[in-house]
């Protein structure tokens, strides 16, 4: 329910001075390849089957808000497994909502047509956040209507009930007595009217193992063991393998035969509507072997766990995520990301075995994503065709048209595997599509490359053609000194030629850093003479250096002529789209 927490801080652009050139360090500097390292690389391996797809956290709490909204044609690509819906009759008013909405039974028939399942949450009856306890015999009196109005609808997608939400802060003890009393009383009640109907719970709001162990060991007693274990994770992604591993072994080590995970709620308030940080949750989740899990409901009733930009409103970056995932089908396969926190993604291989499907994201800079076992999959062959897209990160409330594809090429399989370099924003979502074969585009050509901020072209120093001379933004001439070529360099990469020299565009003494400044400098093979062009969808490109993962700027934002164009991190200012035009 609702929480809420500190905005985070835009990072603010340094000022930069331009930086003396260092050509000797440069020329004497041993080629490197174009990769970035192992901590930086997913790993997809497409011949290990994980699970069927059920596309376990495609759903939402409050998701729907009637039957009509949101309109069927955005709810049914996101293939949602489970809804968490209010109380069938009742009265929740969350986050200053002027009515309620989202009642379980009135949105169960939308979901149904969505193939979704619908979770009635109980104590949603009340109209306060946190619940104010009236009585035993009102609770009492709330759960037997619920139950009375599921058995009459005649509803056959109904997942569970949850009895309570959240009881480690909202179950009033002084009034109500302790919570596994209570919690015992209810399940009594719901099974003496419905004996069929999956109970879950506890529902609290994080993992505590103390709270669980002794939770767990009071319903094995009472004999109200939930059918569906719930818990909440709004805390970050980083420990959802551990919270499973611990229940796994306390529900062992209590003889409790194993039970499907929900986690009713995920997502903080600052990742719901951003792309990058939800793949963790999802990856974690199938990993894991969760049943299913449910976006968090932080601002409005029916946006599909804020994944659209209002009740009623258009996707945002989000939604596309979602979109990936709901279009995936067949089996998940196994992913291996580096660490608990940075690049992670899920991927599935299709029923015919010809497609392998990866969403990735949590990655700055330079990142890969390695697919390995495409030797075993008789459908691919030497070499196959990936179209790598994204979805960018324009914030909750701002619609996004779709995903951006930033290249569509063939790669040579080697050892049964292939990599694919993808310069990631960590807020963004990345989608790699392999397939055996596919048309490819490119890019490749001579074009006159022109800076958004300040209308200037891409230029040498005095027009200079030398070996170590500094790139920078100039008045638009007809001159070859403004004449760039992207020529092709294999797996979506590019270098970038100057006409008048011949020699390519990199960055002073291979830097990775912030402020490293480009010049020209001769084709000794080194990874920052290679180049990522990254479409924004409005006609501009982020230039991505794939040795630093930095992108190509200018100093200070300036709009002067002669000003240092340098490498900069994606901070989304302007001096850091340029456009292509062809020469």
């Amino acid at each position: 329910m609702s929480r809420t927490r500190p905005p985070v801080p835009a990072r603010l652009t340094a000022a930069l001075g331009a930086a003396a050139l260092t050509a000797a360090g440069l020329a004497t500097a041993a080629p490197a390849q174009a990769a970035p390292t192992s901590s930086t690389t997913l790993v997809v391996n497409a011949d290990q089957t994980l699970r069927s797809v059920t596309h376990v956290a495609t759903g939402s709490l409050y998701g729907l808000a009637d039957a009509s909204t949101p309109a069927d044609s955005l709810v049914t690509p996101l293939k949602a497994n489970t809804f968490v819906q209010m109380a069938p009759g009742g009265s929740q008013l969350p986050n200053g909502e002027p009515k309620p909405a989202g009642d379980a039974l009135v949105v169960a028939a939308k979901a149904a047509n969505a193939g979704a399942k619908v979770v009635v949450r109980m104590p949603d009856w009340y109209p306060n956040f946190p619940y104010k306890w009236v009585s035993w015999s009102d609770w009492l009196s709330a759960v037997d209507k619920q139950v009375a109005s599921v058995q009459s609808s005649g509803a056959t997608n109904i997942a569970a009930y949850e009895l309570w939400n959240e009881p480690d802060w909202t179950w009033d003890t002084t009034n109500a007595g302790a919570f596994d009393a209570g919690w015992a009383r209810t399940y009594q009640e719901v099974r003496a009217k419905d004996t069929r109907t999956p109970v879950q719970g506890p529902s609290y709001s994080a993992w505590n193992q103390s709270w669980m162990s002794t939770f767990l060991t009071d319903a094995k007693a009472s004999g109200t063991v939930p059918d569906i274990i719930s818990w909440h994770e709004l805390q970050g992604s980083q420990n959802i393998a551990a919270h499973v591993s611990a229940y796994r072994a306390l529900e062992s080590s209590l003889g409790i035969s194993p039970r499907p995970i929900a986690i009713e709620e995920y997502g903080t308030t600052s990742e719901v509507g951003v792309p990058g940080p939800l793949v963790g949750y999802v990856a974690k989740f199938e990993r894991a072997g969760v049943h299913d899990a449910e976006l968090a409901f932080w601002n409005h009733y029916g946006t599909l766990g804020d994944t659209l930009t209002d009740t009623g409103g258009s996707p945002n970056g989000a939604y596309w995520l979602y979109k990936w995932y709901g279009d995936m089908s067949g089996n998940m396969v196994v992913t291996t990301p580096p660490a608990q926190t940075g690049i992670d993604g899920f991927a599935a291989r299709n029923g015919a075995g010809n497609q392998i499907s990866v969403v990735a994201g949590g990655c700055t800079g330079s990142c890969a994503v390695t697919v390995t076992g495409l030797s075993s999959l008789s459908a691919f062959g030497s070499t196959v065709h990936v179209k790598l897209e994204y979805t960018p990160s324009k914030g909750r409330t701002t619609a996004a048209s779709g995903p951006v594809t930033v290249s569509d090429t063939d790669y040579p399989v080697s050892n049964g595997s292939i990599t694919v370099p993808v310069t990631m924003n960590a807020s963004d979502g990345y989608h790699l599509v392999v397939t055996p074969s596919g048309t490819s585009t490119s890019l490749a050509g001579r074009y006159q490359i022109t800076n958004k901020n300040s209308g200037l072209a891409l230029d040498t120093s005095g027009a200079g053609t030398a070996q170590g001379t500094s790139v920078v933004q100039a008045t638009s001439t007809t001159g070859t000194d403004q004449n760039w070529t992207l020529v092709a360099a294999g797996n979506g990469l590019y270098k970038i030629q100057q006409q008048a020299s011949g020699l390519l565009l990199g960055i002073n003494a291979m830097s990775t850093s912030d402020g490293g400044t480009a010049l020209i400098w001769g084709d000794n093979g080194t990874a920052d003479h290679l180049w990522q062009l990254i479409p924004d969808g409005g006609g501009y490109y982020k230039i991505a250096n794939y040795n630093s993962g930095l992108l190509l700027g200018v100093t200070n934002m300036s709009t002067s002529s002669g000003a240092q164009v340098l490498q900069w991190d994606d901070n989304g200012t302007a001096d850091h789209l340029w456009k292509l035009t062809s020469r």
